[in-house]
């Protein structure tokens, strides 16, 4: 969403209000890299201060892509589901378009594929418009994925307003509910009273797209009004931080070179056949200048989209997240946190604690052991524990090698999943 008007308040929140073991780890006060805004023992720790922002309309990440999955309380949730689990309560999509009077288009070149690709979707995707208590202003994007009026777009679009106010391709204005949010992918789902002559997008199948792949974004940057560019899909597999979104973090990001500026967020990334195979959430910006950096965008993956708007619409909420949790409290082992603690090695990811009965303590995983190990990948940090469980899925079993004073341990642990609202 473009914001004009209003600079976002920096902050973290840890959504990990949860029972814990009486044993806890507390590392020297002040041992190095227990002041991390992600890692430490007790207490909420006060995160360092954050760069100016460019407004709740245009998420950034760093330049380095792989960040810690860690959503704001060291409590380690990752992987994703995109199959419907056990129990997820979800509804089919409707996508049966009211308006039937449309034509097929014979494509025998490129360039009429894109033709053909911007007319089926560019009727489904919207823009939002938004208005806080405060007074302030915002636009961003969305798509129509359902018939009976429900549009996917990002939470951070609609994250504080007030009022909604979609425009459909046609220019006609309707006023719009928020039906429900999942600020942990960054997506939401808004309702409109459809009109009759709806045009619905199909969500694609995310799980197939190829790095070199052509793709089309559709959106409204800087307020721009149906605005098309073009790319390929640079990378696939990505894993993205959004600043300042304590909560929200793309695993299986797709990578563009499309440009995606403000405004864009929760528009349509588009294949040649008129797919949307993702959601266009945020842009890398260069750390060096602070400045976005070109051609270096991110989508939610469609596959995802799916799993999470299915329940959002059946339910009103995520009722199962897809995300697979550890159930532990780390620090990251630095050598001054290794020399001041005493402890066996200078690397890994110390268990400050556990969720009682959770995954890592049915394992018998305790306050104290160094992880330095997951599957035989070595865990020197925080981040590279985030960055090997993200891959992970809920029900999986890892292979966790830890230290438990100068013995070396391997357990296996039976990953869980993140409950939804965490």
């Amino acid at each position: 969403m473009y914001n004009p008007h209003a600079e976002d308040e920096a902050g973290m929140t840890d959504p990990y209000n949860q029972q814990l073991v009486a044993a806890q780890y507390h590392p020297s006060e002040s041992a190095a890299g227990t002041g991390s805004p992600y890692y430490g023992g007790g207490g909420p720790l006060v995160p360092p201060a954050s760069p100016p922002r460019r407004g709740s309309s245009f998420r950034a990440v760093l330049i380095t892509l792989v960040l810690a999955v860690v959503f704001g309380g060291l409590l380690f949730a990752a992987g994703w589901q995109f199959g419907n689990a056990n129990g997820v309560a979800s509804a089919t999509l409707q996508t049966g378009n009211s308006n039937s009077a449309t034509t097929t288009k014979v494509v025998t070149t490129d360039e009429q594929a894109r033709e053909a690709a911007i007319a089926k979707v560019q009727p489904a995707v919207v823009q939002i418009n938004v208005s806080t208590a405060s007074g302030a202003s915002g636009i961003g994007s969305g798509v129509i994925i359902d018939k009976r009026g429900y549009i996917v777009t990002n939470y951070h679009v609609v994250e504080s307003a007030q009022q909604i106010e979609v425009v459909m391709a046609d220019g006609t204005h309707l006023t719009a509910q928020v039906a429900g949010t999942d600020p942990a992918d960054d997506l939401a789902v808004v309702k409109i009273n459809p009109p009759s002559n709806i045009t619905v997008a199909t969500l694609g199948d995310s799980s197939k797209l190829q790095v070199g792949q052509e793709v089309l974004a559709i959106g409204n940057p800087l307020g721009e009004t149906q605005t098309v560019t073009h790319g390929i899909i640079s990378a696939l597999g990505r894993t993205v931080s959004e600043e300042g979104q304590g909560t929200a973090v793309i695993a299986n990001a797709i990578q563009t070179d499309a440009p995606i500026n403000p405004g864009n967020s929760g528009g349509a990334l588009v294949d040649l056949s008129g797919n949307v195979i993702g959601i266009p959430t945020v842009a890398a910006i260069d750390p060096e200048f602070n400045t976005p950096a070109n051609g270096v965008g991110f989508a939610i993956p469609s596959n995802r989209v799916r799993f999470i708007v299915q329940q959002i619409i059946a339910t009103g909420q995520v009722t199962h997240t897809g995300r697979a949790a550890l159930g532990v409290r780390v620090a990251s082992v630095t050598p001054q946190l290794a020399a001041q603690d005493n402890l066996p090695v200078d690397y890994g990811s110390l268990i400050v604690s556990v969720t009682a009965n959770g995954p890592a303590a049915r394992a018998g995983l305790r306050a104290g052991d160094i992880i330095v190990a997951i599957d035989g990948q070595k865990v020197t940090d925080n981040q590279t524990l985030s960055d090997i469980l993200v891959n992970k899925s809920p029900g999986q079993t890892a292979k966790v090698t830890v230290y438990r004073g100068t013995q070396q341990l391997t357990v296996t642990v039976t990953l869980g999943e993140l409950q939804a609202g965490s």
